[in-house]
């Protein structure tokens, strides 16, 4: 027996041999571990075969009870059976080789035996991995650290592509128990961390071999070879087929979601991630491939159209990993050290914005990161922490993601949808890490592995829950056309109710509907509902008012309007001066005042006309009290009154005569020449045109002399508060300086020159 509180690699173990003779061993030897075939695991049928169905169940019940009966052993005997026993290994590997991912819908189980097996393999196994990751149970079972690292890695019982996979395949749900595992193997052996710099190589070259397979350019060494001479018929994304294009989708989706996960849970490993320059790789990859594959799912002609969906979906849920493993990489490195306040603050946030800055020229993957995290937000931070952040650098960036949104034809949502943490655990699936560990490298998955449903499409709208749509016409339908490409069968009522529900968001409406996580008042809902028949409002035309109403430019209430008397800007067919020297009005209003040209002052009446005609009866009655008519005026002893002002045509309706005009020219030249007069009698001349006249004196003998008239002095300047003028201020120290030439402002010197004399007595 095994002695207490003794390390299992100490013990000694004394049992009978093999002819009953007894023996002392180890108590890590390979004749200790019993002899028990575990048998391969193999994934559940897809098509619902009766005998492949009960071939499954029969397997993976056997796998179940073997790994039970290994966790029921005691310590020493586990680890002589995990250490000794290859068919252990080799079965657990093929669970994370083949095991369906939580999300891949063509690996579900058909029936709810297949379910429940498939439920309790999963447990064994991850029961089985965790136990081999802990190397001290109680106080008497347990390894001492060095050889229990020791154990491990000599054994290769962990490596990092059998991590990679528990991550994928356990991460959900047991982060935590995962994370002190997988920090427990890192810490025991460090050298799985000299193993993560050798593997980090490889994972970047997983995006050279898309972008070669694409028939794109690829990035760092493999670049700068010479591009071989049948490099013109690689296929691209469009020209391949079906097949090899799903398979590179596959990859694609497999690879990052990953990395995704395993960063997610170890966040340790992302410093060397980050120290093999993986941001810069990675958002590069995202700019050149991901528009180029996007573009040969969406054009490309497929047999089947579910395939078609299924690549959209894993292609959309790729890109979003990629997102937010590079936001993962940007905040354990730099945003970290900033949030604890440790001393390399400037240091990181100097590299945070420079990755921030590095981003700026690849346009699709800056608007992607910001619409799931806002940049803005990561430089607020900063700017709280550190206040010396240059705001010039800060404003260009923001302006940069503006400029990204722009070009790539999207409209910025104008609340930033909160995401989850990036610490959260990861829905995904990967597999195939396992089987190339033997190759050094990722390899294309042999089994297709479903990703999370969260398609991001290409333009994604959002607005704020409200009454008042936040969305235009045109961009709702582009919505609606989005979602119904995807999802046909359902109606545009139904998926009215659900963007609204979630702010216009149609990638969060199409990831709820796939994982069947609509809120409750939209399950209640007619998914076929059909869109509500929009109420006709009546016309405002009918019910305005207004003052132009009825008249002749009514374009409401007429059907005929003159347009020639209509015209947009100035008016053609004339000049201006053509329009001024028209003088039709003149002649209009000619007719009005030749009325009053003849003054009749007497009326002959000849004989033989009708006096009465002319009303000519005198009436007594009559009140002339203010009556204009001259009583007498045409006697003979009367002529003065006679001498009456004939009537005068105004001047803008007469005709032309030329000797009235000259006699009215020298009538005014006449005064003219009479006010200008100097030698006029006037007894007190206008003292205004006095200074004028000695101002022209002076100008004029100042001109003669050649001398530079001075600029008037102002010293007044303007109104206190708006300021003064340069001319004012150099007049007022003119002045100041020059004010005792004159006057009696120099009085103490001349006083003094008196007194200096002897003038003025002492």
């Amino acid at each position: 027996m095994a002695s207490a509180r003794v390390p299992l690699d100490e013990q000694q173990v004394t049992e009978a041999g093999p002819l009953g003779k007894k023996r002392t061993l180890p108590a890590l030897h390979p004749e200790r571990a019993q002899d028990r075939c575990f048998v391969p695991y193999k994934p559940p049928p897809e098509e619902a075969s009766p005998a492949e169905v009960e071939e499954f169940l029969e397997r993976a019940t056997f796998i179940t009870e073997d790994l039970e009966w290994l966790l029921a052993l005691p310590h020493d005997k586990f680890w002589c059976q995990v250490v000794f026993d290859e068919s252990l290994q080799r079965c657990l590997d093929s669970y994370l080789h083949h095991a369906p991912r939580g999300l891949d819908l063509a690996a579900l189980p058909s029936s709810q035996a297949v379910a429940d097996t498939q439920r309790s393999i999963h447990r064994a196994v991850f029961l089985t991995f965790l136990r081999m990751a802990t190397h001290k149970e109680s106080k008497e079972s347990f390894i001492t650290p060095a050889v229990f690292g020791e154990i491990i890695y000599e054994n290769f019982l962990f490596d990092i592509p059998k991590i990679l996979d528990l991550c994928v395949l356990f991460g959900k749900g047991n982060s935590q128990l995962l994370h002190k595992m997988i920090q427990n193997i890192f810490t025991q052996q460090p050298s799985y961390y000299s193993d993560l710099d050798e593997t980090v190589p490889t994972v970047l070259q997983v995006f050279d071999t898309i972008l070669d397979k694409c028939g794109l350019q690829c990035e760092g060494a493999a670049a700068m070879e010479p591009m071989k001479l049948s490099a013109h018929k690689q296929p691209t994304a469009m020209t391949m087929s079906q097949q090899d294009l799903a398979d590179l989708i596959l990859y694609l989706c497999d690879s990052t979601t990953t990395i995704h996960a395993f960063l997610d849970i170890f966040p340790a490993a992302c410093s060397s991630f980050y120290s093999h320059g993986f941001i810069s790789r990675l958002t590069s990859f995202y700019e050149t491939a991901v528009p180029d594959l996007e573009k040969a799912v969406r054009k490309r002609n497929f047999d089947d159209k579910s395939l078609q969906d299924d690549l959209w979906k894993r292609l959309s849920h790729s890109c979003r990993k990629m997102v937010e493993t590079t936001h993962l990489l940007l905040h354990h490195t730099c945003l970290q050290p900033i949030l604890e306040g440790r001393e390399n603050m400037q240091t990181s946030a100097e590299e945070l914005l420079q990755h921030f800055t590095s981003f700026l020229p690849d346009k699709r993957f800056l608007s992607d990161y910001d619409e799931q995290f806002p940049i803005a937000d990561d430089i607020s931070l900063l700017q709280q922490a550190l206040p010396v952040i240059d705001e010039t650098r800060t404003s260009y960036l923001l302006q940069g993601v503006e400029s990204a949104w722009d070009s790539v034809g999207r409209r910025k949502p104008q609340s930033q949808r909160k995401t989850s943490s990036p610490l959260s655990s990861n829905q995904g699936a990967v597999g195939g890490a396992t089987a190339a560990a033997a190759s050094g490298g990722f390899k294309a998955p042999e089994v297709r592995e479903p990703e999370g449903a969260g398609a991001m499409l290409e333009v994604p709208r959002k607005g704020n829950n409200g009454a008042v749509c936040p969305v235009s016409g045109a961009e709702l339908e582009s919505l609606l056309s989005c979602i119904r490409d995807l999802l046909p069968d359902l109606g545009e009522g139904f998926l009215l109710a659900c963007l609204q529900e979630y702010d216009y968001n149609s990638e969060l409406v199409i990831n709820n509907i796939l994982e069947d996580r609509l809120a409750p008042n939209l399950d209640k809902l007619d998914r076929a509902m059909p869109r509500p028949v929009k109420e006709e409002l009546p016309s405002v035309l009918n019910n305005r008012s207004n003052v132009f109403d009825d008249d002749e430019f009514d374009v409401f209430r007429r059907d005929q309007v003159d347009m020639s008397r209509i015209w947009k800007g100035r008016r053609k067919g004339g000049s201006a001066k053509e329009l001024l020297n028209d003088k039709q009005h003149i002649e209009d209003q000619r007719a009005r005042y030749q009325a009053y040209e003849t003054v009749v002052d007497e009326v002959v009446i000849e004989p033989g006309d009708d006096a009465a005609a002319y009303d000519l009866d005198y009436d007594d009655e009559y009140d002339d009290t203010y009556d204009m008519n001259q009583v007498g005026a045409n006697d003979l002893d009367g002529d003065t009154l006679l001498n009456r002002r004939p009537f005068t045509v105004p001047q803008a309706l007469r005709k032309g005569n030329k000797v009235e005009e000259e006699e009215e020219g020298e009538e005014e030249q006449e005064d003219d020449t009479l006010q200008n007069n100097p030698n006029r009698d006037q007894f007190v001349q206008d003292p205004a045109v006095l200074r004028e006249r000695a101002e022209a004196r002076r100008a004029a003998m100042q001109q003669r002399k050649g001398i530079r008239p001075e600029r008037p002095s102002n010293v007044v300047g303007r109104p206190k508060g708006q300021g003064q003028t340069t001319e004012t201020f150099l007049d007022r120290r003119k002045k100041e300086a020059n004010k005792s030439r004159v006057s009696n402002h120099n009085r103490r010197t001349m006083a003094d020159r008196k007194r200096n004399k002897g003038m003025i007595p002492s």
